[in-house]
């Protein structure tokens, strides 16, 4: 990480270096996810996911209401169970246990997944965006501000182009 992070800052000054010798540098810089929740389709992507979500969270408390309710039957009559079926019991109980954790984990997986291709569209239709803003402008290139990735910006030289951007996805 800490190598990568040493190979872009070498190489964004090299380019730097070589750009301003030939021609003054002009860079844009915004939030992209700033961006992506301005655009109209975003809305729709989180409504659509809280609803699957939702969803995976009824099944997910149906099936814990079930094994309280096994495991309170078990409590119950485990003095009265003879050795075999305690041990019938005590398996199913672990059994449900190790399905219940097995799909919560498999829940979140593909309501990640859902969530990443939900959104993949509109990342598409943003980075296009932001190539032709940067192509009409004339940027060398421009900067994601997302997550303190940019903590110092010449304004002399940079232009925060979030407004533009966010009008921009909006059409």
């Amino acid at each position: 990480e800490k190598m990568k992070k040493l190979f872009l800052a070498l190489t964004f000054m090299a380019m730097t270096l070589t750009i301003s010798a030939q021609s003054p540098l002009k860079y844009g810089y915004f939030s992209f996810s700033e961006a992506l929740k301005a655009m109209p389709g975003y809305a729709i992507s989180e409504r659509d996911m809280a609803a699957l979500r939702a969803k995976y969270e009824e099944e997910g408390k149906r099936v814990e209401d079930d094994f309280n309710k096994k495991y309170e039957q078990f409590l119950d009559g485990q003095r009265d169970f003879a050795p075999l079926i305690l041990q019938k019991r005590q398996a199913e109980l672990q059994e449900m246990m190790e399905k219940n954790v097995a799909f919560k984990n498999e829940s979140k997986r593909l309501l990640d997944q859902a969530d990443a291709e939900s959104k993949a569209a509109l990342k598409v239709r943003l980075r296009a965006i932001v190539a032709r803003i940067g192509a009409e402008r004339g940027y060398a290139f421009i900067l994601n501000t997302d997550n303190d990735a940019v903590p110092y910006v010449n304004n002399i030289v940079g232009e925060d182009i979030n407004a533009l951007v966010k009008d921009a996805v909006k059409r």
